[in-house]
């Protein structure tokens, strides 16, 4: 029974520890992945930047609504002088705390990377969804049954918010 109890412990803090949050997850420290959420009210612009050329090689405007999340992992890069580590991210839907960082690129080491984390100016407002039916209060726009005509009302919806 202890290796049964011993085994879920350990796949519960494996689980917990893949966590992505903007506070660092279940245990937080530098070497833990990275998150950023944008806002319509905050939205940002992250860049990732080598300190010996002041060149940044990696630079995303973070949609609002979105969040990007990146980490780093040592070695695996192409030159092992300028480029020996990579940086793997994923922009996923704010809020997300586990997922795959399925793309990848290389960087530099971290000695010799900064981040920076820039505001642009607000609000930005996401695109409407072309599939919620607005409402409007035209006359014109009104069904049959909602006029003087009148007309046959509908069965009851099956639609959120439209009883």
């Amino acid at each position: 029974m202890n290796t049964v109890r011993r085994t879920l412990i350990i796949a519960l803090l494996s689980t917990l520890a893949s966590c992505y949050s903007p506070s660092g997850g279940f245990m937080p420290s530098s070497g833990r992945g990275y998150t950023y959420i944008s806002t319509s009210m905050q939205p940002l612009t992250i860049s990732v930047v080598d300190v010996r050329t002041k060149e940044a090689f990696f630079k995303m405007d973070i949609p609002p609504g979105q969040q990007l999340t990146f980490n780093f992992l040592e070695g695996g890069g192409d030159d092992p002088v300028n480029t020996p580590d990579r940086m793997v991210y994923a922009v996923w839907v704010a809020g997300e705390q586990n997922g795959k960082l399925d793309n990848q690129l290389t960087c530099p080491p971290a000695a010799a990377r900064r981040i920076d984390y820039f505001i642009r100016p607000g609000p930005i407002w996401p695109e409407p969804d072309a599939t919620a039916r607005l409402r409007t209060d035209q006359a014109a726009d009104r069904p049959p049954y909602a006029t003087t005509q009148g007309g046959k009302v509908p069965p009851k919806s099956t639609l959120p918010n439209d009883n």
